[in-house]
């Protein structure tokens, strides 16, 4: 359990800010009332259209794909001992790039083409696509996060390395193509 260096039980706080009920501790002082947060009611806020948003996405995707092509390169040199950290740079940038499309591109497109069934259906089923691409990079980085590569897991991950390529390159097509072009003014 975690203890706060004044002594103070850090769990206990984060029940108390989250409303619950503090865990009574011999020798503790009363309970305080849980923390009240004055939010403003009315509209959830709103994402705001971002013009440079769709140029910025597609310059992460040229990244990415960068990225990729120079762990495939790292792999056909046989240096296999830069490939676990670069999987890792490409997991990092891969997630930040997908929680600023899932926060401000498809949050923004869903709000605006809720009355569209047929474009709102497209946008979430892009998005648990992702979704599901997205946890079979990350299981790709840990099955490659290894001290060293004999024969069998280098021919493996050569395997796996085009097969998530390929997924990657069809996703950046298909996004490039047919879910961007729905990012417009509202």
């Amino acid at each position: 359990m975690a203890i706060h260096p004044k002594g103070k039980n850090v769990l206990g706080f984060m029940r108390r800010l989250m409303g619950g009920q503090p865990t009574s501790h011999k020798g503790s002082a009363t309970p305080r009332a849980p923390i009240q947060f004055d939010v403003p009611a009315g509209r959830p806020r709103q994402i705001k259209y971002d013009p440079s948003l769709v140029a910025s996405l597609e310059k992460d995707h040229r990244e990415l794909v960068a990225l990729f092509k120079e762990i495939g390169q790292c792999a056909k040199l046989d240096e296999y001992g830069d490939v676990p950290a670069l999987l890792l740079s490409f997991k990092t940038r891969l997630e930040a790039h997908l929680i600023a499309e899932n926060v401000r591109f498809y949050n923004y497109v869903e709000n605006t083409l809720q009355d569209d069934a047929e474009n709102a259906m497209l946008i979430r089923s892009f998005r648990r696509e992702m979704n599901s691409i997205a946890r079979g990079v990350v299981d790709f980085v840990k099955k490659y996060q290894v001290a060293s590569f004999d024969a069998r897991s280098r021919a493996e991950f050569m395997d796996d390395y085009s097969t998530v390529g390929g997924l990657l390159t069809q996703r950046i097509e298909r996004e490039e193509n047919s879910l961007y072009p729905l990012y417009q003014p509202h």
